[in-house]
């Protein structure tokens, strides 16, 4: 079931069972505003048991492009094309976002972004691999973010 993402009245609803649902809700929000602000866009979200395909499709880019897996279960992803640019987002439990930006027709810009959840440690998978920037956000407190360029077709 779509469900789209309210920034205006933050929501947990999809999120309980996460020990930074509130955060990770405030993230969720911080991408809907980006997006609706950016491409007047809404962002949408199912969970995790109804759209396995975007969860492999993002498993096998960080799989194949980095030797990432991930421990943590999804909750929830996001799936959409905007103009050129085909992105996919996976919410997990822990707070961990990930999202892929692939662009259509050039590779130039395609990459896979990390975005953590205030209050939750760097996963042991990204731990000494990556450095994070910190962004603040009125919806989501201090975002830590990293990303890498994927090289691959995806």
């Amino acid at each position: 079931m779509t469900k789209t993402v309210d920034f205006k009245q933050v929501s947990e609803v999809g999120l309980e069972s996460s020990p930074v649902s509130t955060e990770l809700a405030g993230l969720r929000a911080h991408e809907a505003r980006y997006f609706m602000n950016k491409y007047n866009h809404e962002f949408t979200i199912v969970p995790a048991s109804e759209s396995q395909e975007t969860i492999e499709y993002v498993n096998r880019i960080l799989k194949e492009e980095r030797d990432i897996e991930f421990a943590a279960k999804p909750l929830e992803t996001s799936r959409f094309q905007l103009e050129n640019i085909k992105f996919a987002y996976v919410f997990y439990e822990d707070g961990l976002e990930v999202n892929v930006m692939y662009t259509v027709d050039t590779p130039k810009k395609r990459a896979v972004g990390f975005k953590l959840s205030e209050g939750m440690e760097v996963p042991k998978e990204l731990e000494g691999k990556f450095k994070f920037a910190r962004q603040k956000s009125k919806l989501a407190g201090t975002i830590r973010g990293s990303y890498f360029v994927i090289k691959g077709e995806y």
